[in-house]
């Protein structure tokens, strides 16, 4: 039996490479018993030790990423002791990273596995396994699922398919920039798979494209079949904001919420910046199309920035963060630098004064315009962005600070000095903590009454049924008193006589100054509001608020 191994990041994540190398195992080898086992990083070491080197197999087969080396690498070492005899075969784009274990022998196999040809399958049947073996590109690669793995391995996770592979740009720090080209499958045999995979009900289809939309076309041809057939299914794509045509947005318009998530590479709004890691971008136009597409707020937008890329000073990362705020995108993502192996950026590393981690994921820690000290703490200032923007907390906080034209970066290293004086990064980041520190860093404010303001109707309208004592204003019994008194015996589509009691029972109540509701959008005079159970539409889902009494 061979037995195929993944350690995936968490349980709801799945690995594609995996079920590609069973479907050649089953081509070349189709005598040969295949098993599928998939853990976790967060799975104890032990147990996960022993239920591998329990399972009797003819070889062992891993997939090694940047994220799994290490867990895969404490795996190898012991399974050599207790299985000497034992085939270890390590494929992925971080296999060569194990190469030359010390007293080990494994097989590193790189390349794709639809491009291994007959040799390999046939030493790995007759146990004449060499040290390497290199694959080229395949021309065909179909999904590689089944069935019965919808039953079984991908139930209750999410689903990973390719319509592509390759990459139109050739970014110095990716990896898929060492395969030039994109190879595209054919239209009508996506759509086939597709529908395969819809009819499964996933949680999520995730396509690994590593740019969907290189081909407007072909994306709007796909869009278009997705938009008649997915159904309930969601869908995640990584786009290039900067190859949107007319007829895309025209067709993204109509996309039903929840539908479609998008996943945007800005990386940097420096022009020297792009242009040395070789991915000249129009940013301006970019930034017009991400604004396009939140505006629709039925697509789910990620956009990404990437921290230590050459010729990037404080200064200008912090001014592609301040862009990319204004964008408005519902999360954004402030990641480090990784300098893989085998790629333009590590060979370049001297001269961009690159020092980073030895060990995946290499992740950058100065370059010659960011000092050790200055990363550390625009890293930390990322940290502080994700945990709170990215949260659904505080999502009337941000507009605010767009109206009054106040630099975001600014709001966040403000913000980033309360964290560090309350020790938040070795904290649970709860919901009561951090509103706690934005309750301390309005009340330094001049605009301190409106902030709490916008923060107790945050507060409410994400689920909280009582304000926090630091965010109190007024009695709730009183409010809801008053309004026993003052509310007419029926309000259309709330309430009727008979529902009036049980209205004023169950429901939350916030009274607001004139100048919040006008920036809510919900009014022009003071005014209170009822918190319903039910949800508010748009990819943020909170509890509808609604004026009763103004």
């Amino acid at each position: 039996m061979l037995h195929l191994i993944s350690i995936n990041c968490r349980y709801s994540h799945s690995c594609l490479a995996q079920f590609c190398v069973r479907a050649e195992l089953e081509r070349y080898l189709p005598d040969e018993q295949v098993l599928l086992s998939q853990f976790t990083l967060n799975d104890p070491y032990y147990p996960t030790l022993l239920r591998i080197s329990g399972q009797p197999a003819k070889a062992l087969l891993f997939s090694v990423y940047i994220w799994n080396h290490a867990y895969i690498r404490r795996l190898v070492v012991d399974i050599a002791k207790l299985l000497p005899e034992m085939p270890i075969i390590l494929g992925g784009p971080q296999a060569q990273a194990l190469a030359g274990l010390p007293m080990i022998q494994c097989t590193i196999f790189t390349g794709e596995i639809e491009g291994a040809g007959e040799e390999f399958f046939h030493d790995l049947q007759v146990g004449t396994l060499k040290p390497f073996y290199q694959a080229e590109p395949s021309r065909s690669f179909p999904s590689p699922y089944r069935q019965k793995d919808f039953h079984t391995h991908l139930k209750n996770r999410q689903m990973y398919y390719e319509s592509s592979r390759g990459c139109p740009f050739t970014c110095s720090y990716c990896l898929s920039s060492i395969s030039k080209g994109v190879r595209h499958k054919p239209i009508e045999q996506v759509k086939e798979e597709l529908a395969g995979l819809i009819a499964a009900h996933p949680m999520i289809i995730k396509l690994v494209d590593r740019t969907f939309n290189d081909s407007p076309e072909r994306a709007l041809a796909l869009w278009k079949f997705l938009l008649k057939e997915a159904g309930n299914v969601r869908f995640h794509f990584e786009i290039a904001p900067d190859r949107f045509t007319e007829e895309l947005f025209a067709l993204l318009a109509q996309v039903p919420c929840d539908l479609f998530q998008f996943e945007i590479g800005i990386q940097s709004c420096n022009q020297q910046t792009l242009a040395a890691v070789k991915r000249r971008m129009n940013v301006e136009h970019a930034e017009a199309n991400i604004r396009r597409l939140v505006a629709f707020d039925s697509i789910h937008i990620h956009a990404d920035l990437i921290l230590g890329l050459p010729f990037e000073t404080a200064a200008s990362f912090l001014d592609s963060f301040n862009r990319v705020f204004r964008c408005a995108p519902h999360y954004i993502q402030l990641g480090l630098l990784k300098v893989l192996p085998d790629t333009e950026m590590q060979a370049r590393a001297a001269e961009f004064g690159l020092v980073y981690c030895s060990e995946p994921p290499y992740e950058v820690l100065a370059t010659r315009w960011l000092e050790h000290g200055q990363l550390s703490e625009l890293h930390e200032f990322c940290e502080c962005v994700e945990s709170f923007y990215n949260s659904r907390f505080f999502r009337s906080l941000w507009p605010y600070l767009l109206q009054i034209n106040e630099e975001p970066s600014g709001f966040f290293q403000t913000l980033l000095g309360c964290c560090r004086a309350h020790n938040f990064f070795r904290l649970a980041h709860t919901q009561a903590l951090m509103n706690s520190l934005l309750v301390e860093l309005a009340q330094q404010r001049e605009d301190g009454p409106l902030l709490l303001e916008l923060l107790r109707y945050d507060w409410l309208r994400c689920g909280q049924r009582f304000l926090p004592d630091n965010l109190a204003s007024s009695s709730q019994s009183e409010l809801r008193d008053r309004l026993r008194r003052e509310l007419p015996q029926e309000i259309e589509g709330l309430f009727s006589t008979r529902s009036r009691t049980e209205f004023l029972k169950h429901s939350v109540f916030l009274e607001l100054s004139e100048q919040a509701m006008a920036l809510l959008v919900l009014g022009k005079s003071p005014a209170v509001l009822a918190f319903l159970p039910e949800q508010s539409s748009g990819v943020m889902k909170f509890n509808r608020a609604v004026v009763v009494e103004c």
